[in-house]
């Protein structure tokens, strides 16, 4: 066995916007369906693989509380099992028109589809068509550690107020904890956005008076979570506080700018303390590494681009399947070479392979230059694996194989384990899946590591790490209707007399919803992306609209009127469509 030369933590944040009930093709439920079949059911598929040799997976999952939502949706069932039989069809139809084009190459990758989708039905009825719960009986057993996140994924540091980003979180929790029966103690802040406290605030748009703000780590510490993730960016503008050390004691910086740490440890190789003043911290962050990102991330130098891997964008078909291979990823979609799934399966391995050398080198001369042992974070979207590219689950179970069977000083360890052993925060326990749920205890001792207290920047993982990805000229509209509505439901929920009152509960609930979901950082993102821009525009101003009818109906009440027939129209038509999170607390407001 090597000498331990630190830990890699591969982070994958699993989230879809809410689709259900809001289109099919291009844009819509097809979303969901294609990120099931082939994402989240070949992850558990991986999962059980690497349990069966022998492997402990040692992943962090994030998935968000309206993922959770939508795979637990009974519209979701039934949708995704009619999505999977007509693709299964689709491919026996173009295996049939290969044929008779002599075409056997096609004929053969026609057949390989048919029986993936065949067998990702089979996996899905013996999950009983509950794919959550399966995520949580592998985080239960310590195989894994799961992420809660906020309800729908909002981009929190531009709220209008602290109350809807305690709410958003608080939703959150609550529905990681319903649909997956555990207690998370690390969450994926949306975008990974931060913002520091502030004594004064200034709101972006219309022109609103400047206010007080908590700072993120409050909001997590009030929950119970403990640590959070930032790109690496974030640590370019921190501001060291202090540090704290083997004893748990925290020294904040001295006059003269010190806190006496070695020099170098302001890095991306562990976690790190977040306060916003200068005091112990409760909450800890992660710092995406980019040196072992870069070769995955990369839409240049990135493995997925390489040519022998699946074309995705060229099917046969508006709806098709995909026959093509990348070739190369300058080059027009009608030139593309036909896919030799053998090829892109060798080069899978070889690319995971140097992955795997990259993660050891970056460790080792980490090691050499403080004596330390390192923490790299390696943090994805976990779409891109299975769904953008269809070689990157495999690409995956390469790379927790190989660490395995010669991990060169390195070992794969979950956010939650990894910072049990740097900072000792969470105390040793007999069972892995204890520390996935155990909130921080102040009276266990950290190890003999120090580990530094900053002050971050606000940021984001966006385009120059700022908010301009979500806040720009296009999607300027979009927060001034926000912090309209945000307003607007925080004044009638403080002074409405809802508590007595079961029926304007129900209202008001109803419009909870609609805020929640037109807060999601989704539409901003794919309006600014140009990825989906009049969809983005649609769902916000159609969450907009619902709100404003649901307040309506609110109002009406609280005069004593009652709906009429076309409010309750539009009522029954906004609980049709909009079914999610219908449990929530108001008190998630107060």
């Amino acid at each position: 066995m090597s000498k331990p030369k630190g830990s890699l933590c591969l982070v994958l944040h699993g989230h879809l916007p809410y689709v259900l009930n809001h289109g099919t093709w291009p844009h819509g439920e097809v979303w969901l369906f294609e990120a099931a079949v082939e994402t989240y059911l070949p992850l558990l598929d991986l999962m059980d693989e690497v349990v069966c040799h022998g492997v402990p997976p040692n992943i962090t999952i994030g998935l968000t509380p309206v993922l959770l939502e939508q795979l637990s949706h009974p519209r979701f069932v039934a949708g995704f099992k009619a999505y999977l039989h007509e693709q299964s069809g689709r491919a026996v139809t173009d295996a049939r028109d290969f044929d008779r084009a002599n075409d056997d190459h096609s004929a053969m990758l026609a057949r390989r589809w048919e029986r993936f989708y065949r067998r990702g039905l089979e996996h899905f009825h013996r999950l009983n068509e509950n794919i959550p719960a399966e995520f949580a009986r592998l985080a239960r057993a310590g195989q894994i550690q799961i992420l809660t996140s906020h309800a729908t994924h909002a981009y929190t540091p531009l709220l209008l107020d602290d109350r809807s980003i305690a709410a958003q979180l608080k939703a959150g929790v609550h529905t990681t904890r319903k649909h997956l029966n555990l207690t998370p103690t690390g969450v994926w802040l949306p975008e990974c956005a931060y913002r520091p406290a502030s004594p004064y605030w200034t709101p972006p748009v219309l022109g609103l008076p400047g206010r007080a703000r908590q700072g993120t780590e409050q909001f997590l510490t009030d929950l119970g979570l403990d640590h959070f993730f930032v790109d690496t960016h974030m640590l370019h503008g921190a501001v060291a506080l202090g540090s704290v050390d083997a004893s748990g004691a925290f020294t904040p910086v001295d006059a003269s700018g010190s806190s006496g740490m070695p020099r170098g440890l302001v890095d991306a190789f562990g976690p790190v303390g977040v306060v916003s003043r200068s005091v112990a911290p409760n909450v800890y962050a992660f710092v995406r590494h980019p040196r072992v990102s870069e070769p995955v991330w990369s839409g240049v130098v990135g493995y997925p681009g390489h040519g022998a891997y699946l074309e995705f964008h060229r099917k046969r078909g508006p709806q098709g399947l995909r026959y093509w291979r990348v070739t190369d990823n300058q080059s027009d979609l009608h030139v593309k070479q036909p896919y030799i799934p053998e090829d892109a399966a060798a080069l899978a391995r070889a690319h995971a392979e140097h992955f795997c050398m990259v993660v050891e080198q970056t460790l080792e001369e980490h090691h050499r230059a403080t004596g330390r042992a390192g923490v790299v974070v390696a943090a994805f979207d976990a779409e891109l694996f299975g769904h953008w590219w269809a070689e990157g689950v495999s690409f995956l179970r390469d790379v927790m194989l190989t660490f395995h069977e010669d991990n060169g000083g390195v070992t794969m360890l979950t956010t939650a384990r990894a910072l049990e052993q740097r900072t000792g925060a969470v105390e040793p326990c007999a069972s892995p899946k204890e520390s996935f749920t155990r909130p921080m205890d102040s009276s266990t001792r950290p190890n003999e590591s120090s580990t530094r207290v900053l002050r971050l920047p606000d940021g984001s993982w966006g385009e120059r790490g700022d908010h301009r990805v979500w806040l720009n000229d296009q999607t300027q509209w979009m927060w001034e209707v926000e912090y309209r509505a945000e307003t607007r439901w925080l004044d009638v929920l403080e002074h409405a007399r809802w508590r007595d009152d079961p029926t304007l509960q129900t209202m008001l609930k109803r419009a909870a919803r609609e805020l929640l979901l037109l807060q999601a950082s989704d539409w901003p993102f794919v309006v600014h992306s140009r990825g989906a821009v009049d969809y983005g525009m649609q769902r916000f101003a159609l969450h907009a609209t619902r709100f404003d009818r649901a307040m309506q109906v609110v109002t009406d009440h609280q005069a004593g009127r009652k709906p009429t027939p076309l409010q309750q129209v539009q009522m029954d038509e906004i609980d049709g469509h909009d079914s999610i999170f219908t449990d929530l607390s108001l008190d998630w407001w107060t």
